[in-house]
């Protein structure tokens, strides 16, 4: 979540609505060759104060947050908008695991969630050794089940402190069926968006307070290795493509290819573009959460997580 926005609670309960989809052609998108030419930005709907963490289930179902209102919707593959959850402890970004579990960054307690399919929860970590986390951010899960996550310092509004308990803002590896993470990366500026490759084997970090996306090596025993700048940019949330692009956001969407190099940025018109993931019963659905705004992009490409 990028650290310039203010947020503020919204009273009442947001109706669920799915307002008409709207093609949005600010620019031709048919020089990006991920996507499917022809297609256009749609807005789904605009109903939400800062909408955050998008992740795909089995089926192509997209859940994603609303932070600031604290709840956690659904897209289905039919294109309608349901609450999955309320009160998710100010759900950040998610994330699904083999069996179908939601992993959630809940910053309300600084904690990380293990959320079922019926809405229940359980805390899965909610310190280090003693010490509140700054505020789990954005988290990306192995094939083992280990729990890799980015932990900022973002004051918010709804804490009742004023500092930092931590020293430095780190990357995490929580090891599977274990209590105490280990610090993967302690030199970081301001680690925020995270994703691993299917294959196990390198993980993307963003330090967006630095503007920089690195690329380590993923050690068998879960540590990183041979860090690497993958480009001069950082982002809030990233995802990955089944070519190995790579999908930044902030100020719309700039995808690079696994090299680095960039092949083009897709423009959407809400003041911040917080995460991204792939979706739908094809895989092929860009879905893009921007600030008030969510919004779908139909691909030539498929997502991998």
């Amino acid at each position: 979540m990028h650290h310039n926005i203010s947020y503020g609670l919204v009273a009442g309960i947001l109706l669920v609505q799915l307002l008409g989809s709207q093609p949005i052609h600010s620019q031709s998108m048919d020089s990006i060759r991920t996507v499917k030419p022809g297609a256009a930005l749609v807005q789904v709907s605009n109903q939400f104060k800062f909408t955050e963490g998008p992740a795909v289930d089995k089926q192509g179902v997209i859940y994603f947050t609303d932070q600031p209102n604290d709840k956690i919707w659904t897209y289905g593959t039919d294109g309608k908008l349901t609450v999955f959850m309320d009160k998710t402890g100010r759900s950040n970004g998610l994330f699904f695991d083999k069996k179908g579990t939601l992993y959630a960054c809940a910053d309300e307690q600084n904690e990380i969630w293990a959320i079922s399919p019926k809405g229940n929860h359980t805390v899965v970590l909610s310190a280090v050794q003693g010490r509140k986390l700054n505020g789990p951010n954005d988290l990306w899960l192995d094939k083992k089940g280990g729990i890799y996550f980015t932990d900022p310092y973002y004051q918010r509004d709804y804490w009742t402190r004023k500092k930092p308990e931590m020293d430095g803002q780190k990357v995490y590896f929580l090891p599977n069926r274990k209590q105490e993470p280990i610090v993967v990366d302690g030199d970081l500026k301001q680690p925020n968006g995270i994703v691993g490759t299917p294959d196990g084997k390198y993980l993307y970090v963003a330090d967006i307070g630095a503007s920089k996306t690195y690329k380590y090596q993923i050690s068998p025993d879960g540590t990183l290795t041979n860090r690497q700048l993958f480009v001069n940019q950082g982002s809030d949330g990233m995802t990955l493509d089944n070519q190995g692009n790579v999908y930044l956001t902030g100020r719309g969407v700039t995808i690079y290819d696994p090299a680095g190099t960039k092949i083009g940025t897709i423009p959407v018109p809400s003041r911040w573009v917080g995460n991204i993931c792939f979706g739908g019963k094809d895989r092929n659905t860009l879905f893009i959460t921007a600030s008030e705004s969510v919004y779908t992009l139909q691909m030539q490409v498929t997502g991998v997580e």
